[in-house]
């Protein structure tokens, strides 16, 4: 997507926890949505919300996954998460019980 698109994309994201164990990345929060945000940003906001609203152990390590419709997945890391506000259109995109943890957070 570049900054000139206006057409909403539908964009699937995922929230997962890396399990040590079997080496594999495991589903914590799976949603989709029609929006003209960028899907780094859902990516981001919906690690925001889901760390928000819960209560990581030890050790444990999450990443959020956004794959539009006919683009390029998008990976994002905790590391890679900002200090400031997540935007509107990404806020708008997420599940009510996200943008909850976030108005908490």
């Amino acid at each position: 997507m570049t900054c000139e698109d206006t057409q909403p994309t539908r964009i699937t994201w995922e929230v997962q926890l890396y399990e040590i164990v079997t080496g594999m990345w495991i589903s914590r929060g799976y949603g989709r949505a029609t929006t003209t945000a960028d899907p780094a940003d859902i990516a981001r906001a919906a690690l925001t919300a889901y760390l928000a609203g819960t209560s990581a152990h030890g050790g444990e390590t999450f990443r959020a996954l956004a794959r539009p419709d006919g683009g390029q997945p998008v990976i994002v890391t905790p590391d890679e998460l900002p200090a400031g506000e997540v935007g509107a259109a990404a806020r708008q995109a997420l599940p009510h019980y996200l943008r909850e943890a976030l108005a908490a957070g």
